[in-house]
């Protein structure tokens, strides 16, 4: 894994305390695309136990696996005791026991892309689901937008993590999407969007960033300064926009 995608760890108590949580209506699209009850599910990159929440919450026996220990120690201490917990890499998990749902919540983005799908195929059950979801947090005002990006601007181009596939912003069909169509192991690829908005304070909005991985390689003199660059052109409190794009695949029962 990058060291990119290990960088989190350092800030697992700010991921917990700043990013947003998913809705009930997120495990209802995902339960209604499923059409038969959800029993078990594997999480790959659990991170603190946003997405794990929501899913033991609605009586899904979740195993949740994460590489990094000191996100999965924030994770244990939310997460209903039913959880399982495994300290792992996507690519360390070893075929075994198979599930009715695999989910990463802003996640499959960090893992690797070989084998990817076969992996991820060899985990569930025949006719189970696979669901990844997960977005940018976005200012909605877009002269706020532009004072963040210009004051960003010397220290970072963006903040966002690219397309893994190159698939532009306005492509109907966005990554992972575009390669579950491709893949052999899965049918039924569909997309949609679960709206998420808030209204934060200017300090809760740097702190949302602050967990945000393209801040936390930079040094930090220079993470900090670019916060405080921020924070200045920041009125008093903020309105975002985390919309979750879903998209949901079923496992074929032969390749």
């Amino acid at each position: 894994m990058s060291g990119r995608a290990l960088s989190f760890g350092t800030m697992a108590d700010a991921y917990e305390r700043f990013r947003p949580g998913y809705p009930v209506e997120l495990f209802d699209r995902v339960a209604a695309y499923a059409g038969r009850p959800v029993r078990t599910a594997l999480e790959i990159g659990a991170g603190t136990g946003k997405a794990t929440r929501l899913f033991a919450g609605q009586g899904v026996a979740v195993t949740a696996t994460e590489p990094d220990g000191a996100m999965l120690a924030v994770l244990r201490t939310h997460v209903p005791a039913g959880v399982r917990t495994v300290q792992a890499a996507f690519e360390d998990l070893r075929p075994g026991e198979r599930y009715g749902l695999v989910f990463a919540a802003a996640a499959l983005h960090w893992t690797s892309p070989e084998g990817r799908w076969s992996r991820i195929a060899g985990l569930l059950e025949p006719g189970g689901v696979f669901a990844s979801f997960g977005g940018p947090i976005q200012l909605t005002d877009p002269a706020v937008e532009e004072a963040v990006r210009a004051a960003r601007a010397p220290f970072l181009e963006s903040d966002e993590v690219p397309s893994p596939d190159g698939t532009p912003p306005g492509h109907d069909m966005q990554w992972p999407g575009t390669e579950l169509q491709r893949s052999e192991w899965f049918t039924d690829v569909q997309q949609s969007v679960v709206e998420r908005h808030s209204t934060m304070s200017a300090h809760d909005y740097v702190g949302q960033l602050s967990t945000i991985s393209a801040y936390l390689v930079l040094p930090a003199p220079q993470r900090e300064r670019a916060f405080g660059e921020i924070l200045r052109v920041l009125p008093g409190t903020v309105r975002v926009a985390a919309d979750l794009t879903v998209h949901l695949a079923r496992r074929r029962h032969e390749p």
